[in-house]
């Protein structure tokens, strides 16, 4: 109880008050939590602290709110709306602590006027009217946002320094490095988004990741009645994570289609050896297949996922399989034209693998190659004319 009655007094504070020079405004950066794919990132936030008006709060733009209108075709679509949330800063530190996320604070170097500019900002996105942003996950996310909401509310005084940043990763390689113990996570992203996910990142879109925020900040300045200063004045660490035994999960993605492409290889074997096609495996098969290249469609045309434009995993995850597996009944002749093609873009894809545009995921080799084979043995056994049926 007294935490919420601290809560509404600090959201009460934000609305009317104005900062006290003790007062301090912080970046806080917290670390990864591998229990969810989207919290494999860590996250960003702001710290007020005035004791003299008894503030100590979280602010932060990673809320989102199941009870919106229509809230999943929304999502599905691409339109993701995330709000600026206030929270206790006392129950915002101690849930991380209990996940063993650490926590960095940057003390801000802020002159009393630019102090009372960010908390303005503040104030004003705290109404309603302006709490809601459409979220990007790359280029408007709760991290981005950070950056965002500091050269807003302080224009040209904060500069953000490019140079410090001196690796040359792509989007996708940015993501790829949070995501090592999200072996499936990680494999859905990468078919889900497509080309855009592959241009290298200027050094400011590294900060669509928190890590890179706390980064950013060290490295940016900020001017003092002309002169130019550290933006950060002081830095504390606040929790330090606790190292821990990574848990056993599910076989990784290259262990099952590995897995499933022997299973095809040994099974393509005794088709050939019988002059018998096991469609039935080959229906499960390419309708898994069709069912996502439909999804990619779907995501690439009629959604707002900008990030899925362009997908190179169209080329083995083809919509039109499913037309292909409900032929299987009537055993069209067109079907083994179908197959021939399909085994040359499988095999076709393989050899190119290294130079495609869209770098693709290395466990979906094996399943890129059962494809191949599949295709290729229905081709074979359908053209020869020795072939008597269908299993």
């Amino acid at each position: 109880m007294k935490r919420v009655l601290a809560l509404f007094l600090s959201v009460t504070s934000i609305c009317y008050a104005q900062l006290s020079e003790q007062a301090t405004i912080s970046v806080l950066t917290c670390g990864a939590y591998q229990e969810e794919v989207f919290s494999a990132f860590g996250h960003s936030a702001f710290r007020i602290h005035d004791p003299v008006n008894n503030i100590d709060i979280a602010c932060h733009y990673g809320i989102f709110d199941f009870n919106q209108p229509h809230f999943y075709l929304n999502f599905a679509k691409g339109y993701l709306y995330y709000k600026f949330g206030i929270e206790d800063y006392p129950r915002f530190e101690s849930r991380y602590i209990y996940e063993n996320r650490f926590i960095h604070e940057q003390i801000l170097n802020l002159t009393e006027d630019q102090k009372q500019k960010l908390f303005q900002y503040f104030k004003w996105n705290s109404l309603p009217e302006n709490q809601t942003y459409t979220y990007d996950y790359f280029y408007n996310n709760c991290s981005t946002k950070i950056r965002d909401v500091v050269k807003a509310a302080l224009g040209d005084d904060v500069n953000f320094d490019e140079s410090y940043v001196t690796t040359d990763y792509t989007i996708r390689e940015l993501t790829d490095l949070y995501l090592k113990q999200q072996h499936w996570g990680d494999l859905g992203i990468d078919i889900g988004l497509g080309l855009p996910m592959d241009k290298k990142a200027a050094p400011l879109e590294y900060m669509f990741l928190p890590d890179y925020v706390e980064s950013g900040f060290d490295h940016a300045t900020i001017k003092h009645d002309g002169s130019v200063a550290p933006l950060v004045k002081e830095k504390l660490i606040t929790y330090q994570s606790r190292d821990e035994e990574i848990p056993k999960g599910l076989p990784t993605p290259l262990v099952v289609f590995s897995s499933l492409a022997i299973v095809a290889l040994a099974l393509s074997v005794w088709d050939l050896k019988r002059k018998k096609l096991s469609s039935w495996f080959d229906a499960i098969l390419f309708t898994s297949a069709g069912i996502t290249g439909l999804l990619l469609c779907f995501l690439w045309f009629f959604t707002d996922h900008h990030a899925a434009a362009k997908n190179f995993n169209l080329l083995w995850a083809l919509p039109t399989h499913i037309v292909a597996v409900i032929a299987f009944s009537r055993q069209p002749q067109w079907l083994k034209t179908y197959f021939l093609i399909v085994t040359i873009l499988s095999v076709a894809t393989l050899l190119f693998w290294p130079v495609l545009p869209q770098m693709l995921h290395y466990a979906l080799i094996p399943l890129v190659a059962m494809l191949g084979i599949r295709s290729g043995i229905q081709f074979y056994l359908r053209r020869s004319r020795n072939h008597s049926s269908v299993d």
